[in-house]
């Protein structure tokens, strides 16, 4: 648009200084053009629970409890507090009992666990939809705003999916993908009769496919625990992902 035209001749014609208001004031000048508004980046909730350990996973559920229900920004939650926190309980006795027994356990857990992600997920598109992209809103509600910083970030830690039988003396693990991933290292303690893990060993080499990490040279019909852990990001590493238990054969 063309500069405004402005003038001011600071007195009147009987030297009196000139007011706002004063009839015929005229300016010498242009008012300064209008600044475009800078677009503010647009917030979005953070998804790293579903990535969490279980005892991340389990602490997390609890300050949404916390912090969602009764807050006079998310009124209408599309899950009920009774229904998260049952989900929440049953999630949490089934880790205890994960960590003391065997497969049939660890498929219980990863079952419940899903159905808390399910459920935390549909919390999390709730939220999205009411924060109306004001950081403190959004925080209020016990969820985390994703970064959008682009410098290189801790890795998310994987969660062990699924383990099965290779070969005799071996465990095949699969894991979640974790963005950024590098590579996937494995590690295994061998379990005494009370479910206490041994020395931990690695798998002797790094793995770039999560649904393939292999220990080898188990002893057959021992129990072992497996932990894995993600490589790269700005840390070098994730944190080791939670044990899960299973018998070599």
């Amino acid at each position: 648009m063309p500069p405004i035209p402005l003038t001011w001749d600071g007195t009147d014609a009987n030297g009196e200084p000139l007011r706002w208001d004063t009839p015929g004031l005229t300016w010498d000048g242009f008012l300064p053009e209008t600044q475009p508004t800078k677009n503010m980046p647009h917030l979005h909730v953070s998804l790293g629970f579903a990535t969490a350990t279980d005892t991340g996973l389990d602490d997390f559920t609890e300050g949404v409890l916390l912090k969602l229900y009764g807050n006079i920004s998310y009124l209408t939650p599309p899950v009920t507090s009774a229904a998260l926190t049952t989900a929440k309980n049953n999630f949490s006795t089934a880790v205890a009992a994960a960590n003391l027994g065997g497969p049939a356990q660890t498929a219980a857990k990863d079952n419940l666990r899903s159905t808390l992600i399910a459920l935390v997920r549909q919390l999390a598109g709730y939220v999205q939809e009411k924060h109306g992209n004001d950081l403190a809103v959004l925080l209020s509600s016990g969820f985390y705003a994703a970064s959008t910083n682009r410098a290189p970030a801790p890795l998310d830690t994987p969660v062990i999916k699924k383990i099965k039988h290779g070969p005799t003396g071996q465990l095949l693990a699969s894991v979640t993908p974790v963005d950024n991933a590098k590579c996937y290292e494995l590690r295994y303690a061998l379990l005494a009769p009370d479910g206490t893990p041994g020395p931990w060993q690695n798998a002797p080499a790094p793995f770039t496919n999560s649904r393939a990490l292999t220990a080898e040279n188990l002893t057959p019909g021992a129990e072992y625990k497996l932990q894995a852990r993600a490589i790269g990001g700005s840390t070098g590493a994730s944190d080791w992902s939670d044990g899960v238990s299973h018998r070599s054969l």
